[in-house]
């Protein structure tokens, strides 16, 4: 699957590109009546252990995988054996197998499996049911899906909607409400969030709080606010970073807001694999500047042995607000599903 660019102009209330966008507009209908007739024609099935869904309502950048790997953290300290599920977009391999960091690339498994499973179990499928299985047949307690929110083969036990809380500079996370191609929508807003139990709204790191017009969208759901935060601090001198994920510009901005002294940007496409001669390009402009590289996690896992010993990382997390608010959903959702094993048992 080829890397692509997300549209900034998508994020514009106003719609945008006209012209884009009316040329774009029937294959949103088409896109999003299709959508529509696969959930409605599926028969989600129960894999017999608690499945944790952590989606979104547009395609890419709203910081999705940040709040999984939270979720995953927090079920761990429990105790819990959680293991995480994803499609593995950009990666080869159909799945289902459990994604080794020695063994496996992103291009076998993905960018974003490749990264948490540094952290702990992580599986790649395409056949989310098989997957799950998998998992559950290699002891998880429970499952956490990194993205699926559409995906309605699997009973959700718990579904948490990511919300990117960015809405400086005329920016609208869900843009006038148009579908993809001619919007972010991946469905209408209030069809995707009535299978919602709990909005989580994603804050940059140096924004405060979020706009109150965003949290009224969601009156009679649960809402919880989280923040992206630096995992470490930005290596220090000149650098020179780049990125290729849905929204690179909000990590030009981070890297700034966190006291890195970034001296030039490279935005790259959302997974876009890293050729020799990008990063040869890369190499000569931060030698040209006197700077250091720096780069996401995220991307820093597609880069080869070599580069990566040449390229700082820059890992963040997602850190809530209210822990125990979180926490509380999850001791349910494990709660739920006992309570229902004792049922027919």
């Amino acid at each position: 699957m080829r890397p692509w660019s997300t549209p900034r102009w998508w994020y514009s209330e106003t719609g945008g590109s006209l012209a884009l966008k009316i040329l774009l507009t029937p294959i949103s209908w088409i896109w999003t009546r299709a959508s529509a007739q696969r959930m409605a024609r599926a028969e989600p099935i129960d894999v017999g252990v608690p499945v944790i869904c952590v989606g979104n309502l547009t395609v890419g950048g709203a910081g999705k995988t940040p709040v999984a790997r939270e979720v995953l953290r927090r079920l761990r300290l429990r105790g819990v054996q959680a293991h995480g599920l994803s499609r593995g977009y950009g990666g080869r391999l159909d799945g289902p197998v459990r994604v080794e960091p020695s063994f496996h690339s992103a291009a076998d498994v993905g960018d974003e499996p490749l990264m948490l499973a540094n952290d702990g179990p992580m599986w790649v499928a395409r056949d989310r049911v098989l997957g799950a299985k998998a998992a559950k047949a290699a002891g998880a307690g429970a499952v956490v899906l990194d993205d699926g929110h559409q995906n309605p083969s699997l009973n959700k036990t718990l579904s948490l909607v990511v919300v990117d809380g960015e809405t400086r500079g005329g920016e609208w996370p869900f843009g006038d409400g148009a579908g993809f191609p001619a919007g972010p929508m991946r469905e209408p807003f209030e069809v995707g969030l009535a299978r919602a139990d709990a909005v989580v709204i994603l804050l940059p790191a140096d924004l405060q709080t979020a706009e109150p017009r965003l949290i009224e969208l969601f009156q009679g759901r649960r809402v919880l606010v989280a923040r992206l935060q630096p995992a470490a601090e930005p290596p220090r001198g000149p650098q020179l970073g780049f990125a290729g994920v849905a929204k690179p510009w909000k990590v030009e901005r981070a890297l700034k807001a966190a006291g890195c002294d970034l001296v030039d940007f490279a935005p790259f496409p959302d997974h876009a694999p890293y050729r020799e001669a990008d990063l040869g390009v890369l190499a000569a402009r931060a030698k040209t500047l006197g700077a250091g590289l720096v780069t996401t996690e995220k991307d820093w896992v597609r880069l080869s042995p070599d580069w990566r010993a040449r390229v700082a990382k820059w890992p963040v997390r997602a850190q809530f607000e209210d822990e125990a608010a979180l926490d509380g959903l999850l001791d349910a959702a494990l709660a739920d599903r006992t309570s229902e094993r004792r049922g027919r048992g």
